[in-house]
């Protein structure tokens, strides 16, 4: 079962328990219009705790002045359409200046039970009241129960690292080969699908934690990304690249040795080092006699220029953040 469907399953069951359980509690208690506290149950479920941390609060707020406003134009119009016109024209107004657009539709569901009784005293408001707080406490408790899914994003990252080992490897080979087959850089959609997919994971699991959030996963992506864009630099150098200069066995091998190399904890300063090596023994190199040549050796600088940036950003990450396995 693909782990989206998962989520959604997992997130549509939520919502179902908390709206039933949500409108248990406020028969339960004996409260007027009961099947509303499943309405902002359903409503205050978000797909991470920290939306739904957020929105509830933002909703608390709206509630309270909702509240405020509904008494305003109830008690100085009358409780009518009219009455309830106004409120709607006031309230909206303000949800949309401070951005409590989710709120909106929820609290007016809430004050329009006020037209329907005819009254806001005390044991009216109190029905409201305890609506609202079932469902929202219901919504805030349902997403409790959701995890850092730290599997499935081990797995993204080792997907992501396999998929970049893979590109290495076959522009090592596409150095020594002009003609090889199939080098169309459709490698590259695949890995930029699955970084956009593992970027989305990590973000994810970082808004479900609501104490002080953990960045590495984010951090690592981010890195993987800009080492893609990297690569894909290089592909389209390689490409354009038709013969085999005599300093491309030199950099086919040392591609190679990087794609062998290529993981997680690894810190590549040996490989920066042995770059460093192979950039001395390149300028050594006899100077191209044609013009193909001069066209493709320089190329080829271009895309050591890219390896040797695509090895520093590891070595940026390493040393700004540390790897934690």
């Amino acid at each position: 079962m693909p782990s989206t469907f998962k989520k959604n399953l997992f997130h549509a069951i939520r919502i179902i328990l908390a709206a039933i359980i949500a409108i248990i509690i406020a028969e339960c208690l004996q409260l007027q219009f009961a099947v509303s506290a499943g309405i902002v149950a359903i409503l205050s479920v978000a797909f991470t705790k920290r939306e739904t941390i957020q929105t509830a609060r933002d909703r608390f707020l709206a509630f309270a002045a909702a509240l405020a406003i509904a008494a305003v134009c109830f008690y100085t119009i009358g409780f009518t359409t009219i009455g309830f016109f106004v409120y709607l024209l006031i309230f909206i107004l303000l949800c949309k200046i401070l951005n409590w657009n989710s709120a909106m539709a929820m609290d007016s569901v809430l004050i329009s039970h006020f037209l329907t009784l005819q009254t806001m005293e005390p044991k009216a408001l109190l029905n409201e009241v305890l609506l609202f707080l079932i469902g929202v406490g219901l919504g805030i408790i349902a997403n409790l129960f959701i995890r850092k899914d730290a599997d499935y994003m081990r797995e993204m990252k080792k997907e992501t690292d396999e998929l970049i080992k893979r590109a290495l490897h076959r522009m090592s080979l596409r150095i020594m080969d002009p003609d090889m087959p199939d080098y169309d850089g459709k490698c590259f959609e695949t890995l930029r699908k699955t970084i956009d997919e593992a970027s989305a994971l990590a973000h994810t699991n970082y808004m479900n934690q609501l104490s002080k959030g953990d960045l590495s996963d984010i951090e690592y992506i981010s890195m993987r990304e800009k080492q893609s864009d990297t690569l894909y630099e290089m592909y389209k150098h390689l490409s354009k690249i038709e013969t085999v200069p005599v300093t491309a066995q030199l950099l086919s091998d040392f591609f190679e040795i990087v794609s062998v190399q290529y993981s997680m904890d690894n810190t590549v300063e040996d490989l920066l080092s042995d770059f460093a090596e192979l950039d001395k023994k390149m300028k050594e190199m006899p100077l191209p006699t044609e013009r193909k040549e001069f066209e493709d050796r320089a190329r080829l600088f271009i895309i050591m220029r890219g390896l040797e940036e695509f090895l520093n950003l590891k070595k940026s990450y390493m040393e700004e953040t540390g790897y934690k396995k």
